[in-house]
């Protein structure tokens, strides 16, 4: 049963309307429900199928007024110390000998993002099994995958994320925190939209977009109007 709090935020939002991005963000501090500062999502609803190569995305986003979350990042290099990874910012690095302990599961992976240099990519096959379901298996195409890690480690502190399709085809994911205020809440959100825009893949087919929504957490979803697209 719905609590109080969010029956009446709930009672804000027309489920029958789509938004301007103005409208949107304002409903953003009107519908929410928690004393902490709530991350605010996005949700994509896209007419993709991910079975298709094609029509799949993954990708890398850095938003103008970062996303308000630190990343934990796991390092896998065998051309680069892991003091200076850990310097960087890594909260675990190395190379072979990092390999092994995760595929004993002597290592916890409560990592938000693994990257590796290519060197490396041969020896995580020993442990793909393990990063890919959790989604950790670093990526050329998200950008988690370079000669240049300390850079690569740096950018994802600074706020540098991944978005992707999930089974289903649609995206899940966040653009800060409701304390960033309106008006950077706007710009983050305006640069999210144009970069969905422009990571259409190229086997997509017929309307792209069947529907976008913001929400705060434990907040009630707000439809943005597919017009605010650009």
């Amino acid at each position: 049963m719905a609590g109080k709090k969010y029956t009446k935020a709930c009672e804000l939002v027309n489920k029958d309307m789509s938004y301007s991005i103005d409208e949107a963000v304002e409903l953003l501090e009107k519908t929410n429900t928690v004393k902490f500062d709530p991350t605010v999502e996005i949700h994509f609803n896209l007419n993709l199928d991910p079975k298709h190569a094609d029509q799949m995305i993954r990708s890398s986003i850095s938003l103008p007024h970062g996303t308000g979350k630190t990343a934990k990042v796991c390092a896998f290099a065998d051309t680069i110390s892991a003091k200076d990874l850990e310097a960087a910012g890594a909260a675990k690095a190395g190379g072979e000998d990092l390999v092994d302990e995760i595929a004993k599961g002597e290592v916890a992976l409560d990592f938000d993002v693994c990257v590796a240099t290519p060197s490396m990519m041969r020896h995580l096959g020993k442990i793909a099994r393990v990063l890919g379901p959790k989604g950790l298996m670093p990526n050329p195409k998200a950008g988690t995958v370079g000669d240049d890690l300390v850079s690569i480690i740096k950018e994802i502190s600074a706020g540098k994320f991944e978005f992707r399709t999930d089974k289903f085809g649609h995206v899940h994911s966040y653009f800060g925190k409701l304390s960033f205020g309106k008006e950077k809440l706007i710009e983050n959100l305006k640069f999210f939209l144009h970069a969905i825009n422009e990571a259409k893949p190229s086997g997509a087919k017929g309307k792209y977009m069947n529907a976008i929504y913001i929400c705060n957490a434990m907040g009630p979803s707000i439809r943005i109007d597919l017009a605010e697209v650009k």
